[in-house]
């Protein structure tokens, strides 16, 4: 997915957790949810950021200064992008995450 599109918010967002877990029908399984998507972005995020960087790792001491500014602006770039918990939060809101729980899966079917 490419984080760099998405209309999470930059800052905090207050919001009602009882309104929100009406998905799972539990706020402790929501945040569960939520958490582990931004796990899952939060490594994605570093993954690309150092394949980006590692462009650098091998670089002469005369062009040292130029690529200095051209590293300086990625990691800029990827420190004004939203919190991994941020965008998890609004691919919820949104219903763009899939989530499933086996054990409620298996005790509806055993019902």
């Amino acid at each position: 997915m490419d984080y760099k599109k998405t209309n999470a918010p930059l800052t905090t967002v207050t919001r009602d957790m009882i309104a929100m877990a009406e998905q799972t029908g539990n706020v402790y399984e929501t945040v569960c949810v939520i958490g582990k998507r931004a796990n899952q972005i939060s490594a994605d995020l570093k993954k690309e950021l150092e394949k980006k960087l590692q462009e650098f790792a091998s670089s002469d001491n005369l062009e040292e200064v130029s690529e200095n500014r051209e590293q300086i602006e990625i990691s800029k770039f990827y420190e004004k992008l939203p919190k991994p918990t941020l965008i998890a939060t609004q691919e919820y809101v949104e219903h763009k995450l899939y989530f499933s729980n086996p054990l409620k899966e298996r005790d509806m079917l055993d019902d």
